[in-house]
């Protein structure tokens, strides 16, 4: 496996397996929630008129759930993946009839799905350390037949 390691400016950071533990989950969970949150009613009516109304759903950097338990709520298979198994902790209470994979997004195998979604940070964390970092809140829906 590939090391992921993050930059800020010139300075390399710590791998990310090394991140997001009990404690950073828990403050990630409680203090930083509102962008899945918030986003989680827009992707469910971007899903409807694509007639993606059923089947699994990809949840790439799934953090605590929240977006996962709202795509189960709304009677989708969830498969999550998140690089922190702190972070799949919280999911899994949060959203048990979903699935869930410790993994990093950019190497994990897509299985076949009806709709690949990430919201929040994870694509701030780009190897390139010139290379444009992703905003905060980025939702991203690929819509695949077949």
């Amino acid at each position: 496996m590939i090391p992921l390691t993050c930059y800020y400016g010139d300075r390399v950071q710590s791998p990310m397996e090394e991140w997001y533990k009990e404690e950073l989950a828990y403050i990630h969970d409680v203090g930083f929630s509102d962008c899945a949150l918030k986003s989680a009613p827009g992707i469910l009516e971007i899903l409807e008129p694509h007639q993606i109304r059923d089947g699994l759903v990809l949840d790439l950097g799934c953090g605590s759930g929240i977006l996962t338990q709202a795509l189960t709520n709304a009677g989708y298979r969830v498969l999550g993946v998140d690089i922190s198994e702190s972070m799949l902790s919280i999911a899994r209470r949060r959203a048990p009839d979903a699935d869930f994979i410790l993994g990093y997004l950019f190497q994990i195998d897509i299985p076949p799905c009806n709709a690949v979604i990430s919201v929040g940070e994870c694509f701030n964390y780009l190897f390139d350390p010139d290379g444009d970092r992703a905003g905060w809140c980025i939702c991203a829906i690929a819509y695949t037949k077949g």
